[in-house]
């Protein structure tokens, strides 16, 4: 059993719990290196505190599970099996207990919450997200090579579409041009949505790339991520075309600043609050602290937004493994918006900043 599945299952002995059931798609890949987006088909893992786990799934990915490397039992099934019945006898046959259960209650939805209520119908139910999310925060050094090449292509494609900013160009042919060239560098998927926000677009924190064409004085915000080997990164970077106003740079440094400042605070132990405040209060003291909506930052991993939340409420110390981003932002309408986003990965040295695409301010000729 891998050290994330018996870590799991230490914890499964000492809470008293009979199983966890884990259906997300991310917390699966974590416990057992097998991706699946099973729509609205069951994806699940059943993990017990004392005996092997089953992995159940649609039968056409079975030979994707043996690539992986998974070697427990793995219940098939094809789109005419009922799958939950198959479950139950697997269960059945093991004497499977299910009065104290684990579930991703922020995954779970009612139809399925219901099914297990069914067949376990005296149990009791806790988030197995106390302990995924602890697992999850603190990434190891191969974890950290993986985020680190993340990295490297999100920096490459930035380039890309800075390079391709030209008078008249829209939104979504600078989009097209930079999934174009990663395509061709080997990356399968994105790891979001992909944002190149022009003008007036920009100052929305998350705006749609549309048909809005680049023109002089235009901020143009790219905000973007790729997938690899299952891990996301996520930079933000904003430059201009053209020229710029003196409110545009003021807006441009302050929020540099502010995200400089951020990064400077990053020592262990230092409060997750701490960094986001550090951040806001120098947006504020410049007077656009109405114009900086949101938190300063998520987790990073398999996720793209994982644990933990950087906002100000946030009481948790700066722990050795874990990976984040760093984005303050100021959105002006009709102005526009300025976002600077790097990835950071604590180690007891400090911060190590994934990211690496200048951060200076840049203006497009």
């Amino acid at each position: 059993m891998n050290n994330r599945l018996t870590k799991l299952t230490n914890w499964l002995q000492a809470e008293h719990l009979d199983f966890a059931f884990i259906s997300s798609t991310d917390n699966v890949f974590y416990l057992t290196n097998f991706h699946c987006d099973p729509h609205e088909r069951l994806l699940g893992l059943f993990v017990f505190p004392h005996e092997e786990p089953i992995l159940v799934c649609p039968k056409m990915e079975l030979e994707q599970v043996k690539s992986a490397g998974w070697n427990y039992e793995t219940i098939g099934y094809t789109d005419t099996d009922n799958p939950w019945k198959m479950v139950q006898q697997s269960l059945t046959k093991r004497n499977v207990n299910g009065e104290h259960l684990a579930i991703e209650i922020e995954h779970m939805n009612v139809s399925r919450y219901e099914t297990l209520k069914t067949l376990f119908p005296h149990a009791t139910f806790v988030p197995a997200e106390t302990k995924l999310h602890e697992l999850r925060m603190l990434k190891d050094k191969k974890e950290f090579a993986i985020l680190q090449e993340a990295a490297a292509y999100a920096d490459i494609a930035i380039d890309i579409g800075v390079s391709a900013i030209k008078e008249g160009a829209t939104e979504l042919e600078i989009l097209a041009k930079i999934e174009y060239e990663l395509k061709k560098k080997g990356i399968h998927k994105m790891a979001f949505s992909t944002m190149v926000l022009t003008g007036a677009n920009s100052a929305l924190p998350h705006g749609v790339p549309g048909a809005n064409k680049i023109t002089k004085g235009d901020f143009v915000l790219f905000d973007l991520g790729v997938i690899i080997d299952g891990y996301c990164s996520d930079i933000t970077r904003t430059v201009a075309f053209g020229h710029v106003t003196e409110q545009q740079k003021e807006i441009y440094h302050t929020v540099l600043q502010a995200e400089q400042a951020a990064i400077e605070a990053c020592k262990l132990g230092t409060l997750l609050k701490d960094l986001d405040n550090t951040a806001r209060s120098i947006i504020t003291q410049a007077g656009y602290g109405d114009y900086f909506p949101h938190r300063l930052g998520h987790g990073l991993g398999i996720g793209v937004h994982e644990f933990p939340s950087l906002k100000s409420d946030n009481d948790m110390p700066l722990q050795e493994g874990m990976c984040f981003t760093i984005e303050p932002g100021i959105y002006v309408p009709k102005i526009g918006g300025v976002r600077i986003e790097d990835d950071i990965f604590m180690t007891n040295e400090g911060p190590h900043i994934l990211t690496a695409y200048p951060k200076e301010l840049v203006i497009v000729s």
